[in-house]
């Protein structure tokens, strides 16, 4: 298997670990974003959507989107609860990172760390929501260990991506002391630094 995946990116992070955690083969291609390397005729023929990450399966079949990825090398492991309603709500949380949580924690940092705005630069909003999607989790992370459950599973993979880093994009963590613990049990958890 081949990842394509830029290693500035939580959403390929989130691949490269759940590959690592199940220890699974693979050959990572550092492929930049900010190079625009998903973005040429090579790529875009494996990824039309021309986004990281994105993988070249064992047999050749192409698959794309962090959390589809995921799911896919995921399935029967550990990663994803046996039970029906634990794994929706391990969907639950998947889907709603992508729409309430890294568009603006993710998008934040990007902006700050890697284009260089300052926090002022950055639209109200972004920080706003950013803020209101840490708080959801610090909240729900006062009742569990993991985002369903007593064990890590893949939302707790796909949240811990970018919340690790949210500082680079202007958000303090000091301010979410759950989400604090949380990201050093799923880190400890996965191994990663």
């Amino acid at each position: 298997m081949r990842i394509y995946g830029d290693s500035i990116s939580g959403n390929c992070l989130k691949v490269k670990w759940t590959a690592d955690h199940l220890g699974l083969a693979y050959e990572w291609v550092e492929t930049s974003v900010l190079k625009a390397e998903s973005r040429t005729p090579q790529f875009l023929a494996m990824n039309p959507a021309g986004q990281v990450p994105a993988v070249v399966l064992d047999d050749g079949r192409p698959l794309a989107q962090s959390n589809a990825i995921i799911l896919h090398l995921a399935e029967g492991s550990d990663l994803i609860p046996g039970d029906a309603y634990d794994r929706a709500r391990m969907y639950e949380w998947m889907f709603w990172e992508q729409y309430s949580h890294e568009p603006y924690v993710a998008v934040a940092r990007f902006q700050m760390h890697y284009l260089g705005k300052s926090l002022a630069e950055l639209d109200p909003k972004i920080i706003e929501r950013g803020e209101a999607a840490l708080a959801r989790l610090d909240k729900a992370l006062a009742r569990s260990a993991f985002l369903v459950g007593a064990a890590v599973s893949l939302a707790d993979v796909a949240l811990v991506a970018y919340t690790r880093v949210a500082h680079e994009g202007g958000f303090d963590l000091a301010d979410y002391p759950q989400v604090q613990a949380w990201v050093s049990r799923v880190e400890a958890t996965l191994k990663i630094h």
